[in-house]
């Protein structure tokens, strides 16, 4: 299909363009500049966005772009050892250029009809990543799912044999939602990414400063904000930001985002500044409204707020305490306008119902409250504003905002992305859905407290909750206060009871190596988490390893925690972890349990291995659970008057 060429506009003075760079999950759009398109607009300030990480994946997976992938390795050193997945791919480059329009139009949810030919097995160039469909796995897992689900799994692995082929053969920092990913995290100094950026281009770099050109062609913008939302998105952010120094100086690069405001709060090196004019730290709301008032020479430097600069070769930080937050109530509306929803698409490598919502569906994003209403857990950034400022939208607010994107897109779908949502303000907006009758799916990010009473829990189902994260961490009582969790384990238990019962699918994340933790209780944790998982409590969840940071309870009182601090790496970039040790007179060594804990919960998630000794999952030696057998039926059993005594 010929592209056509970018219609050149006149500039506006005031402009602003808010990209989100590559790469970000490509079933829906990133919250960022939706949010912040819309804020702006409601200022009445003109604003336009765009997704350069979806373009690039769309331009990836095409003929077209294939064929170039194909003549990119068909140029490579031929003395280079080529992998499996490039082998396979070199082999058979013919089908995948006539197989990779139609999966993507069905991945897009536009070819429903397809689904038939890809789970015959008999239609896609299978590489190795179907090696694993053995006759047991495809027996348990496609058993119980429908053609579209067997269709959208194995369309999945096929994106993944060809992520594979890019990886191995062309940037090995490729990866969907983590490119160059280890680039940027933990980087004290910069000189790394540099490196990086200076390299020769890579067949992908080339698109993305080809892709940021033709943008910068059709909006001409005045100003240009690139969202940092993780590590993997900060080479891209760079690579957009000299492709507008280059062919727009006199554009404005303002850069802001998660990872921004976790690791760059400290930046003090000013080569950064080569490549953008502003950095803004926390919600981008006020921050980019003062900015650009000061840029229209209606507020001296001095007024900005939470922003760094470069001036006279160094980075300046401007900040003011007459200025406040954007209350969230105020912020305006999100929209979607300006992106091509229809491009987005779907995949399902896990086939858990619970876990593949974070990459099946249009989830249309949205906040209840700014940061956490609990905000003093030891291992969050509880000193930072994305934490320790709650700041809630009212109820009624929140479904004003949910139907006008719902007129705007058309889609019913919604993934609330609060830090924790209070069980309070869930009850009264599903009481507005219901007395409504307003339809919709939804799901969100809770703590598994008392407050999610049976009667609660049977209110968000009924007015369209689907599924709810939250951070178990562990199954501990000693580590949960440790934690300041707020929550006992017999508490947990009965919340996720009131959850299954609803009909409310639940993921749970959880922890291991936190400090003073033993390995007695890291098994006998996991002994709790299986008997939730047999009594249908948990529906997925995630074991992730402890990692301390500066600006968390543990970081910043390392002896209340029993470790001692230890330098880390000095630089004058990017900080955010807190380098430790544990105290030699309080600590016993303890064993990597990651690939145990991990094992078995991708067993649990598929029902297997339910009544196993939890010790078989671990290849080194761990003591019998202490807890006993029936202690979750046991503790079920028991009269729920937990949401009062707390």
């Amino acid at each position: 299909m010929t592209k056509p060429k970018p219609q050149a506009r006149p500039a506006a003075r005031n402009r602003v363009l808010l990209i989100t760079p590559p790469l970000l999950q490509v079933n829906t759009p990133y919250a960022a500049t939706p949010f912040l398109t819309g804020f702006l607009r409601s200022r009445n300030i003109p604003v336009e966005q765009a997704d350069l990480s979806l373009e690039l994946v769309s331009r990836l997976f095409s003929s077209a772009g294939l064929r170039q992938v194909a003549d990119s390795l068909g140029t490579a050193s031929p003395t280079r050892r080529k992998s499996a997945a490039v082998r396979h791919f070199l082999q058979f480059t013919a089908d995948y250029l006539a197989t990779i329009e139609p999966v993507m139009t069905f991945l897009r949810g536009q070819a429903p009809t397809l689904a038939h030919r890809l789970a015959s097995r008999r239609f896609l160039p299978e590489g190795p990543r179907f090696a694993g469909l053995s006759e047991d796995y495809l027996h348990f897992a496609f058993g119980t799912l429908g053609v579209q689900d067997q269709a959208k799994h194995l369309a999945s692995l096929y994106i993944d044999d060809l992520v594979d082929v890019v990886h191995d053969g062309i940037d090995p920092a490729f990866g969907l939602a983590r490119y160059a990913e280890s680039l940027a995290a933990s980087l004290p100094e910069m000189d790394p990414l540099l490196a990086a950026l200076a390299k020769p281009t890579t067949l992908l770099d080339r698109w993305m400063d080809e892709q940021a050109a033709d943008l910068l062609a059709r909006s001409r913008p005045a100003v240009v904000g690139l969202t940092v939302p993780f590590p993997g998105s900060l080479y891209g952010a760079l690579r957009i930001a000299a492709t507008v120094r280059r062919l727009a100086p006199k554009a404005v690069l303002v850069m802001g985002g998660g990872y921004v405001s976790t690791e760059l709060r400290q930046v003090r090196d000013p080569r950064l500044f080569d490549f953008i004019d502003y950095l803004i730290l926390d919600d981008g709301y006020r921050p980019l409204e003062c900015l650009l008032e000061h840029l229209a020479g209606k507020r001296p430097a001095a007024r900005l707020l939470r922003t760094f600069r470069r001036q006279q070769g160094k980075v300046e930080y401007c900040t003011t305490r007459v200025e406040h937050d954007v209350p969230l109530n105020e912020t305006g509306n999100p929209t979607y306008d300006g992106l091509s929803l229809d491009r987005y698409f779907s995949l399902v490598e896990m086939l858990n119902p619970m876990h593949r919502l974070w990459s099946d569906g249009r989830w249309q994003k949205l906040l209840l409250a700014h940061g956490c209403y609990w905000h003093r857990c030891a291992f969050c950034d509880t000193s930072l504003d994305y934490i320790k400022r709650y700041d809630p939208a009212t109820a009624e607010r929140t479904v004003e905002r949910m139907l006008a994107l719902m007129a705007e897109t058309h889609e019913t779908g919604f993934h609330f992305v609060d830090e924790a949502a209070p069980p309070a303000l869930l009850k009264r907006l599903s009481q507005i859905l219901l007395e409504r009758r307003i339809t919709v799916s939804w799901w969100v990010n809770i703590r598994f407290e008392p407050g999610f009473t049976r009667e609660v829990t049977e209110l968000m189902a009924a007015a369209g909750c689907i599924a709810v994260t939250g951070g178990l961490e562990t199954a501990s009582d000693r580590l949960l206060k440790l934690m300041a969790k707020g929550v006992s384990v017999e508490q947990a238990s009965h919340c996720l009871q009131h959850f299954s019962q609803a009909g409310i699918m639940v993921h749970a994340y959880l922890m291991y190596g936190f400090p003073t933790q033993t390995v007695q209780e890291t098994v006998d944790g996991l002994e709790r988490v299986r008997q939730w998982f047999a009594a249908g409590c948990l529906d997925s969840a995630y074991w992730h390893r402890f990692a301390a940071t500066i600006h968390s309870p543990v970081g910043q009182a390392p002896a209340d925690f029993g470790i001692c601090p230890c330098p880390g790496p000095a630089g004058n970039f990017a900080r955010n972890a807190f380098h430790y040790h544990a105290d030699a007179a309080t600590a016993a060594p303890v064993p990597d349990l990651g690939p145990g804990l991990a094992k078995a919960v991708y067993n649990f998630m598929l029902g297997i291995g339910l009544d196993e000794d939890v010790r078989s999952w671990f290849d080194v030696p761990v003591p019998k659970a202490k807890v006993p057998r029936g202690w979750l039926r046991q503790v079920l059993a028991t009269k729920d008057n937990d949401h009062r005594r707390n």
